[in-house]
């Protein structure tokens, strides 16, 4: 497994990774509404619409939690874009670094739901809501640093459309689409688990979405030391056959 990541393609790895994270969306967002009263954490344009309807008292839709995600997310992609700003696109350690809070702050959110059930309106609830809105933010904007086409990590709606407007049928060759359905599905299916997950304990879909983030994190660090040591050694090599060149 290690030698396969050593060997993939920086293209190819970041796609896999930015497909699990998406996943992992699925799971985090089936906990957030589910689990922490109709809220989602990572996909805003859901809360941007829940606290629109919530303004006229909908269905006694949440206002508090809509807006403090809301409020937070972008807290988090403040800061992941602050924090990328000066780097190229592309892994760095600041990605690495970024990716791995991400993880540790949902399990630190995980630890707190083992201990603390969550109930509508409660404080508790509410600052948990906030600390993954703003995971969600940092996660976002990284992926959004990291830049592979059609996988934002977040949201699918974009990619449904261009899935259908590329597709054959609408005219078009069909490129990327396989990352775009692979992204669609993965969501859904991320979702799924985190509804069943939730059956059991809610702090268990949180849970797994650390581990899998923190995986990604440390899969992406492994890869990015494995190409500059890659590239240390083309540089070395080249070293001495540039000198003795230059020397003739």
């Amino acid at each position: 497994m290690l030698k396969r990541l050593k060997s993939a393609e920086p293209a190819r790895l970041h796609l896999i990774l930015m497909l699990v994270l998406t996943f992992s969306t699925g799971v985090i967002d089936a906990v957030g509404y589910l689990g922490l009263d109709r809220v989602f954490t990572g996909n805003m344009t859901g809360n941007v619409v829940i606290l629109g309807m919530a303004l006229i008292g909908a269905d006694n839709l949440p206002v508090v939690g809509p807006s403090i995600a809301l409020a937070c997310f972008m807290l988090g992609a403040v800061i992941a874009g602050r924090a990328l700003r000066p780097e190229a696109a592309g892994w760095s350690r600041r990605t690495t670094a970024l990716l791995t809070a991400v993880g540790a702050t949902m399990a630190a959110v995980a630890v707190v739901l083992f201990l603390h059930a969550p109930h509508a309106g409660d404080p508790v609830t509410l600052a948990i809501t906030g600390a993954l809105a703003v995971a969600m933010g940092i996660q976002a904007a990284t992926a959004r640093h990291l830049a592979v086409k059609d996988v934002t990590t977040v949201v699918v709606t974009s990619t449904l459309t261009g899935l259908a407007a590329d597709s054959r049928l609408g005219g078009g060759s069909g490129a990327h689409g396989g990352r775009r359905l692979g992204a669609v599905v993965l969501i859904l299916c991320g979702a799924t688990v985190g509804a069943a997950l939730l059956h059991m304990h809610p702090g268990l879909g949180v849970l797994l979405t650390a581990l899998l983030t923190l995986g990604v994190a440390v899969a992406g660090g492994i890869a990015r030391k494995q190409a500059r040591g890659e590239e240390v050694e083309e540089a070395a090599a080249a070293g001495p056959a540039t000198a003795a060149a230059s020397g003739r």
